[in-house]
């Protein structure tokens, strides 16, 4: 059984993640902890847990781990804390807003030796397992370029007039719809392309601004697109945002042997290598892994299930600073 604390109950996804602990015999929450003391009120009620400050959570030793869902700002001091303290975190991503501060975390979680885990739960999808596979595999040849987009209609609906204003609010969540939706694509993106392409060494984006419901591009960006060169020379194309009428998450692999395609799910797949291959419809995918929050307490109760490392954690907050600050 893993006794949990919130630290933080910020995040969009917070009710999804009370609601994955409410259903989990193996998990129970102890504590909740947020800087607005009303929203902590709310979430303890639904977690039947008991509302406390930081530092009886991090006292109590029948605590092993804590949930971060705080305001992205808070991130490096509630790491810091919690990792000294010796808790396993699974923090929501993004982890940090600068690459300075994604290093210090990191730093901190590796000499504390915790279990850390993040929420890209891309990782789990079929298609973006298949892709990686592939790639490593040798079966697109050389690979030229990738395309990730991720879009929704956040902006559009007014997602984040209310509960969850701080998101578009970038000195509360360090970005905005490039930097929000962005993180789920450039960590495909990353994931996909280093261990054969080597790191990204240049970076090139803009940012746009389509409604200004939450202020004009000097204050939000709604949109962005980001250019990432690896060191084999390969490009990865990011492009996410929140003003698309209908969510959009359409990838693009091409090798100089092979090339996949994803489109709402279905997977076109072309090499030169694979039999049957021949750029129609692919079903043979590996299997859908469960959600990474659920990962990350399946970990804990001693599976051997992928996470995601602090390291790549900060290299995908790292790679974001930098197309942020090449769209300065």
């Amino acid at each position: 059984m893993q006794t949990t604390a919130f630290l933080g109950t910020a995040h969009i996804h917070t009710p999804g993640f009370v609601n994955a602990i409410n259903k989990r015999a193996d998990v129970t929450c102890k504590y909740v902890y947020d800087y607005d003391a009303e929203r902590a009120a709310k979430n303890a009620e639904k977690l039947e847990a008991t509302v406390a400050d930081i530092d009886t959570i991090l006292a109590d030793p029948e605590v092993t781990s804590v949930v971060i869902c705080s305001e992205t700002r808070h991130h490096l001091e509630l790491i810091e804390k919690a990792a000294a303290a010796g808790k396993h975190i699974f923090a929501e991503k993004p982890l940090a807003v600068t690459g300075e501060d994604a290093k210090k975390m990191a730093e901190a979680i590796e000499k504390a030796g915790v279990v850390f885990q993040t929420g890209f739960f891309n990782r789990s999808a079929p298609h973006n397992i298949f892709i990686k596979q592939e790639i490593e595999a040798g079966h697109l040849g050389v690979v030229t370029r990738m395309r990730f987009t991720n879009c929704h209609q956040g902006a559009l609906a007014g997602w984040f007039d209310t509960d969850w204003r701080w998101i578009a609010d970038k000195n509360e969540a360090g970005g905005g719809g490039f930097a929000d939706l962005g993180a789920h694509a450039l960590d495909i993106v990353l994931w996909c392309l280093e261990p054969t392409c080597g790191p990204a060494v240049k970076f090139a984006a803009t940012l746009g601004n389509a409604t200004k419901r939450y202020g004009d591009l000097s204050e939000i960006d709604e949109w962005g697109a980001g250019l990432v060169t690896f060191e084999s020379g390969a490009v990865g194309i990011i492009e996410a945002g929140w003003v698309d009428p209908k969510y959009a998450a359409p990838i693009e692999v091409h090798g100089t042997e092979g090339q996949i395609l994803v489109q709402d799910g279905k997977v076109l797949y072309f090499s030169s290598h694979v039999e049957g291959a021949d750029g129609g419809e692919w079903t043979d995918l590996p299997a859908k892994l469960p959600h990474a929050f659920e990962l990350f307490w399946d970990k804990l109760e001693g599976a051997d299930v992928p996470l995601v490392t602090v390291k790549e954690a900060e290299t995908e907050s790292a790679a974001m600073h930098q197309l942020y600050l090449a769209a300065a």
